[in-house]
């Protein structure tokens, strides 16, 4: 869509407000609005003025002034809102320099597809990720100096099996919620609601379908897109989800692990590259893969410690990720094996859907960095021709010790994938796709406001085991 269309599309809607858009460095959205009248063809080049100084991870206050310039490719109404409102994602320019500002998480995209082209491997790299998440009716959680807890509630949660008040059972199990039909599916109907909205902003649905865990863990699949769009495809799918959510009185969650002792969200990611249209990584070797691909995987084994930064880019990420539970650590990859953390899928012979699936990342990640950094990791095992060695094509978790201790696995906590991050970036800044000012960033802003944070605090369970101490 041009920036004419843009503004047909506001005459023929009614539109009468302008939302723009942008994602801050951990992850969220954030908007401003206009009226429409402001919206003219002159404000896809010249942008809007805000203050990026309240900006989780941007600008001091002494440079705070910063221009959000609305891409009109992305232009939507939004289904939410009660007034008619159009929809856009913004890119952040420097209003001195009129570049774009090297700490919106967009341009490091950006930067990551141009990077791609330049190096003439291959001309576009799609990614298809499929975000799990929670359905919950009630959450309470506060933390102060003399008291700290959580406590979440949803009526499909199998802990309320024993309630006295109309209980009418049909509840999943735990670690057992995998494709049950309703009731025990609880939320069918919510689930298409939130594809029906989902396909009305642009995005194709595949399928939806209730998650392996208990309180209501779901998942919806939406079809794949290069880089850039489908970080903008997941910012929104986020979005429309919780909104849906909300207005059935619902609160959705994309925390990769809210309930203890059943299984986490994950976002498996999959991942290809492409050349003129033909399809790079299939091949006639292992799993029906090229060479591109395997060498693809050893970069993303190889790098895995530090990606995981940005994958899973939380304290919480590392109570999904325990070795010996559903999430796969173990830095292997298998063909159809879902214990590896690279799969390759073998649903389809057509070369067209050969790809691979990185399955450690969480949907509490930064979609544009995270997407970035995987395919960073993927083209310099390309670039390196780095071999990631055997496949494992066994349950990785019914290895013995021995036959487990030459299979390297991801760092066990946020810290340990920090301090690997900052020992492993040089492939992060080729072509500038990330700058050391950014991947600093990230490691101090994470580290003083999440690892110390949590670091600083009681835990509950601490009390359990201490107390009497």
């Amino acid at each position: 869509m041009t920036a004419k269309e843009v503004l047909q599309l506001a005459e023929r809607t009614q539109a009468r407000m302008v939302d723009l858009r942008f994602t801050d460095l951990p992850g969220l959205w954030h908007h401003v609005s206009f009226p429409i009248a402001q919206l003219q063809e002159k404000s896809f080049e010249d942008g809007f003025g805000i203050d990026g100084s309240s900006i989780r991870g941007w600008a001091a206050i002494h440079e705070s002034d910063m221009l959000l310039v609305p891409d009109p490719s992305t232009a939507m109404l939004d289904p939410f809102r009660d007034v008619p409102t159009l929809s856009m994602i913004g890119d952040i320019i420097d209003p001195i320099t009129k570049q774009q500002y090297p700490r919106d998480p967009r341009y490091v995209a950006k930067k990551a597809e141009a990077y791609l082209g330049f190096t003439g491997v291959a001309d576009v790299a799609y990614f298809g990720a499929e975000a799990e998440f929670f359905i919950f009716d009630n959450i309470r959680f506060d933390q102060r100096e003399h008291c700290g807890f959580y406590f979440i509630d949803a009526e499909e949660g199998r802990w309320n099996s024993a309630r006295e008040e109309r209980n009418l059972g049909y509840r999943p199990r735990y670690k057992e919620g995998y494709f049950p039909v309703p009731p025990t599916d609880h939320y069918q109907d919510l689930r298409t609601e939130m594809a029906l909205a989902l396909e009305g902003c642009g995005l194709q649905v595949e399928c939806h379908h209730h998650e392996v865990a208990t309180g209501g863990q779901a998942e919806i699949d939406f079809r794949f897109a290069p880089l850039l769009r489908a970080g903008d495809a997941m910012m929104l799918f986020k979005y429309i989800v919780r909104n849906v959510a909300y207005q059935y009185g619902k609160t959705v969650t994309f925390m990769p692990k809210p309930l203890f002792m059943d299984n986490g969200s994950g976002m498996h990611t999959h991942q290809s590259l492409w050349l003129k249209n033909k399809p790079l990584f299939s091949g006639e070797l292992y799993a029906g893969l090229s060479q591109t691909a395997l060498w693809y995987i050893g970069g993303l084994l190889k790098h895995a410690p530090a990606v995981a930064a940005f994958c899973a880019p939380t304290t919480n990420s590392y109570k999904r990720l325990v070795p010996g539970f559903e999430a796969p650590v173990n830095l292997a990859y298998s063909r159809r094996n879902r214990s590896a953390a690279v799969r390759i899928p073998m649903y389809s012979p057509n070369p067209k859907s050969k790809r691979i699936e990185f399955r450690p990342p969480d949907a509490a990640c930064n979609p544009y960095l995270a997407f970035s950094a995987l395919l960073m990791a993927g083209l310099d095992g390309i670039a390196n021709k780095i071999d990631p060695g055997e496949p494992l094509d066994k349950d990785i978790y019914d290895l013995s010790p021995e036959e487990l201790k030459n299979v390297p696995s991801l760092p066990g906590s946020l810290e340990d994938a920090l301090k690997a991050l900052e020992h492993d970036h040089d492939f992060l800044l080729k072509g500038d796709v990330f700058t050391e000012e950014v991947v600093n960033l990230w490691i101090d802003y994470k580290m003083k406001n999440e690892v110390q944070a949590v670091r600083m605090r009681p835990h509950p369970y601490e009390f359990a085991l201490y107390y009497d101490a």
